[in-house]
Formats: C-alpha cells, sequence, structure tokens
C-alpha cells in the first residue's frame, strides 16, 4: 500500500506586481492557511517519507510556512513538470517515485491536483469526498489518497481510495470563498 499526499498551494497575491505567474508570492490569508495545515497535518500525525513540490515561488512559501506549523521540515525534491501540470504528467511525476517511499507528499497546484484526484479515484457513488473534490479543491486544501499498490509505476486510474480531504475552511471558517 502507498500513501499519497496532494498539497495545493496557499493562495497566492494576484496584486503582486511580479513579471512571471511562476514568481507569485502568497497573501496573508495564504500565510494563515499554510500555516493551519501544517499545525492540523501534525496533530493527525501525517508522516511523509518523501516530497516532491513545484518550484513555483507560491509552492516554496506554502511549504516554508506548511512545516512551521507541521513542527519538522522535509527536504524537497523539486520538479519542474508539477509547475501548472496536467493529470497526465502529474501520473509520470507519481510513477517516477522511489519505491522506498510508501508515504509521499506532492505540493503543486490546479486544475492538476484536482485532476490527478479526479482520474485515481473511482466515480462509483460511493465516496462522498470525490464528489467534495469535484466540486472545488481550493488552495491550501490536503487530499490524503491510498493506493493499493507495490511500486508507484503501478499508479493507474480508478485505484485509489480518499482517506481524508480537509480545506483551510473545515478548519477555520475565516478562511472560506467568501471571505479576503
Amino acid at each position: 500500500m502507498k500513501r499519497l499526499t496532494l498539497l495545493r498551494h496557499a493562495k497566492s497575491d494576484w496584486d503582486d506586481p511580479v513579471a512571471r505567474d511562476f514568481d507569485r508570492p502568497l497573501n496573508r490569508r495564504g500565510e494563515k492557511a499554510a500555516m493551519l495545515m501544517g499545525q492540523f497535518a501534525a496533530q493527525r500525525k501525517m508522516q511523509f517519507d518523501l516530497l516532491v513540490a513545484s518550484p513555483a515561488a507560491r509552492v516554496m512559501q506554502t511549504l516554508e510556512t506548511f512545516f512551521a506549523g507541521y513542527g519538522q521540515t522535509l527536504d524537497a525534491r523539486w520538479d519542474r513538470r508539477i509547475y501548472l501540470a496536467s493529470a497526465p504528467t502529474l501520473f509520470d511525476v507519481v510513477r517516477d517515485l522511489p519505491d522506498s517511499a510508501d508515504s509521499a507528499l506532492l505540493a503543486g497546484h490546479n486544475p492538476g491536483l484536482e485532476e490527478l484526484i479526479l482520474d485515481l479515484v473511482p466515480d462509483d457513488g460511493v465516496n462522498p469526498l470525490r464528489e467534495d473534490v469535484e466540486v472545488k479543491f481550493p488552495t491550501a486544501s490536503i487530499a490524503v489518497l491510498d493506493l493499493p499498490i507495490e511500486s508507484w509505476t503501478q499508479a493507474r486510474e480508478n485505484i485509489a481510495t480518499i482517506a481524508s480531504f480537509t480545506r483551510p475552511r473545515d478548519l477555520d471558517p475565516a478562511l472560506g470563498p467568501e471571505t479576503r
């Protein structure tokens, strides 16, 4: 069994006049959400053997703040393929994970992360968490997927189950979509 935890970057600052989207930083609400999600992961005793992440500034900042809340840091394996990747590209990233890692954290962007979840988890009407992801995979959300495989190379569509799906607003309503 392999466990894949997906973390979408926190809310970024569209008002920051950066030249490239890749360099866009987090806003204050994003920093608060990333910290809260790190604290949540620590409380849930989430464990990660490996971190693979997009090198975009907002993902790097999300991880820095997430790990401050988590209470420990994991060295990232930066993978440029994750930046604005589609689900097929993210499948390639997952299949390239080393089998020595039983629990991997992948940090990146939408719509790719949401599409990856929807591709991995069958649409069988049994799991309401899949339906929640289908509505929206908001910024700073964490989805934990269990894959009944021995090797990451075996990752394919419709084999995973969602163990949990947590949005920042689930922990603090002030971080919901109606707030700034």
